[in-house]
């Protein structure tokens, strides 16, 4: 049967978006960016499901059973020894834009294991506060890689890998205070299955060792060397095999680097992200143009978070 939940019981869920890859830190390092969805689950009387959501996309997600938030919450009830209750009800506000590059599945993820989680920590009296390492675990499980679920999971700058099959460690690095990301996000979407589609199965051994010392170089200079970010964020896995899926990306990214700002394509694109300072970024937010909108969302220092509802 599982743990039953009480009607009535209501939590709010807050999770960030994130910019994975940075370049050469392929499917292993994460930014947290402070754009945020929010969803208020709340067991009811009533039976079924009901979802509303506005903001992002609110007009293409579904309203049913197969809403990404509530298939995760599913699985992490499953996970968790939870039965599922009769009557649900989520309201959600998508603040991250959807099939741009930003985490919007892995945000969606964490979501639903947050709330799940939540949900029975304040049936048990315990206030509703998540586990962040069960979270992070599952969802970078559904995910398929860590780099997007990790920065949501736990803000900031995240370096994620897997010892072993289904099991993801993550460990928060430090971010030098004048870095500040710039994201320049298109109308159009892309999604991350095609997105991966295009990439070759193997690459060049020389390649290979060029893209390790530039990650390595990464974690320097966003921790303590910002000067370095234009070299550290080159890379030679990802974004070259893509240009033709993002032409109007890479053309952006290529004309940014010219100038002189570490520009990279953001997750699985279309979106650009530059890991800018401060005293540069709003020079690198001018190469907006026509569709383009150009952000300056920060780096959130928490990730996901969740606290009861009185309803």
């Amino acid at each position: 049967m599982g743990e039953a939940l009480a009607p009535g019981t209501s939590v709010e869920v807050t999770v960030p978006a994130s910019s994975a890859n940075l370049g050469p830190g392929f499917d292993s390092v994460g930014l947290a960016l402070g754009l945020w969805d929010t969803c208020v689950a709340t067991v009811t009387d009533a039976p079924g499901l009901r979802i509303d959501v506005e903001g992002e996309a609110a007009a293409d997600v579904p309203r049913d059973e197969n809403h990404l938030v509530y298939r995760t919450m599913l699985l992490a009830f499953d996970e968790l020894g939870v039965a599922l209750p009769e009557g649900l009800h989520l309201q959600c506000r998508n603040g991250v834009p959807h099939g741009r590059g930003l985490g919007s599945s892995a945000t969606a993820i964490v979501t639903g294991i947050v709330a799940a989680q939540a949900l029975q920590s304040v049936c048990r009296g315990a206030g509703g506060v998540p586990d962040l390492a069960f979270a992070n675990t599952l969802a970078s499980r559904l995910e398929g890689h860590p780099d997007n679920a990790s920065a949501s999971v736990f803000g900031g700058l995240t370096l994620s890998w897997s010892d072993a099959p289904g099991e993801t460690t993550t460990l928060r690095l430090s971010l030098h205070p004048d870095v500040e990301p710039v994201v320049f996000v298109p109308a159009e979407q892309l999604s991350t299955a095609k997105a991966r589609s295009v990439l070759p199965s193997h690459v060049r051994h020389a390649d290979a060792a060029l893209n390790s010392a530039r990650t390595a170089l990464l974690v320097q200079a966003l921790g303590a060397h910002p000067a370095y970010l234009l070299s550290a964020t080159q890379e030679w896995l990802h974004q070259e095999a893509r240009r033709g899926s993002f032409p109007a990306s890479m053309d952006l990214v290529d004309r940014l680097r010219g100038a002189g700002h570490a520009a990279v394509i953001s997750g699985a694109g279309p979106s650009v992200l530059v890991l800018s300072t401060s005293e540069r970024a709003a020079d690198a937010a001018r190469f907006a143009e026509g569709a383009w909108r150009a952000l300056r969302p920060g780096v959130p220092a928490t990730g996901a978070a969740a606290r009861a509802v009185t309803t």
